[in-house]
């Protein structure tokens, strides 16, 4: 990528991140990667699945096509990391870096653009609504597939502590599937200091709190990953008074469906007998999630093979995170590979998901690089 590429992309980039936009609110950012798309002369379509847009460049006589994903949404989040570029928007941020993907792969479709050393049919999508919005399900329900013909489909996302710039390749699994949890205790509510004539679900509350750590550490297989968490419990309204109601909501992950089908049928179980014990009742509700985020091995090593035509640095050493991916989505309509970028140190609590956090401007180079080098192996893989 040449210096002033570079110096546009990282213009663009602080832009978005002083103009965040929440999941499924994303019109002005969507509004730019149009201007964005308008300035390189690249055809797109905007209001796919929302505030989607897919870009399509073709060339040349070959039939085969290739996806580019980048997500656009931002956080809930107050920033805190005094930045010159933080975020105007009170409680939003960037704190995932979608303001650094969406920006790379505006520069891969740049670098396509001036390369005539490759033929066939690239798109470039940007998809709203990653942050728990169903954006890639809400694409796909609107025909991304079937409007937008690709064989393969490739996305990264940036990784604090992985070196600046390295990338890393996984076999299989890449992210965790994941489902949110939610319990609702009822009981009666009675006086603090009568508690024979109440049922106390804040008591139920607690057990089932502690009852569910057993669903990894008795439930679960000790050579699979899984987590259990509980990260809001709410009940009552007065120190004298044992509550109707207590709810508990939380997530749980893991790197099989299989794993995930049983983790399911213990947190039920676990739940009714918490239930009986306490002459409580417990409703129990987990939503559909998203999948396992998986790389396909064909295209693993498209990736691997789009590194090392990239000049940059790898890594095949990492396990997977348990941190979740809409992308997974993507993956199970069409064959694909998902990949970490190294963002460089997290110091200073520069972590994805935190206040401090800050997408690195030195990485865009490797990123639009990856994604442009990706799609060229993909075009190529067979011809």
């Amino acid at each position: 990528m040449d210096h002033a590429l570079h110096e546009t992309l990282t213009t663009w980039r602080r832009h978005l991140h002083e103009n965040p936009e929440l999941t499924l609110h994303e019109a002005k950012t969507s509004a730019f990667v149009q201007a964005k798309l308008q300035e390189l002369g690249i055809p797109f379509v905007a209001g796919i699945g929302g505030h989607g847009v897919v870009a399509t460049l073709s060339r040349g006589h070959s039939n085969r096509s290739v996806g580019l994903r980048a997500d656009m949404d931002a956080l809930p989040i107050e920033e805190a990391s005094g930045v010159p570029h933080a975020s105007r928007n009170p409680g939003v941020m960037h704190a995932c870096g979608h303001d650094g993907h969406t920006v790379s792969l505006l520069g891969a479709a740049a670098m396509l653009a001036d390369d005539p050393s490759w033929s066939g049919t690239v798109q470039f999508i940007f998809q709203p609504a990653e942050e728990g919005g169903g954006g890639a399900l809400k694409m796909i329900a609107d025909g991304l597939f079937d409007r937008f013909p690709m064989e393969r489909v490739f996305a990264y996302h940036n990784w604090p502590g992985l070196e600046a710039g390295t990338v890393a390749v996984h076999d299989g699994p890449v992210m965790a599937a994941g489902n949110r949890l939610f319990f609702t205790i009822t009981g009666h509510s009675g006086h603090a200091a009568l508690p024979h004539l109440t049922k106390d679900p804040m008591v139920a509350a607690a057990h089932l709190l502690l009852a569910l750590q057993t669903v990894v550490s008795r439930s679960v297989d000790p050579l699979q990953a899984a987590v259990v968490t509980i990260g809001a419990i709410e009940a009552g309204s007065a120190a004298n008074q044992i509550p109707d109601t207590a709810t508990l909501r939380g997530t749980m992950r893991c790197l099989s469906e299989a794993v995930r089908e049983d983790m399911h049928t213990t947190i039920r179980r676990i739940a009714a007998g918490v239930a009986q014990t306490f002459g409580v009742s417990i409703d129990v509700q987990i939503p559909p999630g998203i999948p396992v985020t998986g790389n396909a091995p064909t295209e693993r090593d498209l990736a691997i093979a789009a590194v090392k035509a990239a000049s940059l640095s790898i890594r095949r050493d990492i396990p997977p995170a348990m941190t979740g991916e809409d992308f997974s989505w993507f993956l199970r309509e069409r064959p694909g590979a998902f990949v970490w970028i190294g963002n460089g140190p997290a110091h200073n609590g520069r972590e994805l998901h935190n206040a401090n956090y800050d997408f690195n401007d030195a990485i865009l180079p490797a990123a639009s690089g990856f994604m442009a080098s990706v799609a060229k192996q993909a075009l190529g893989h067979g011809a």
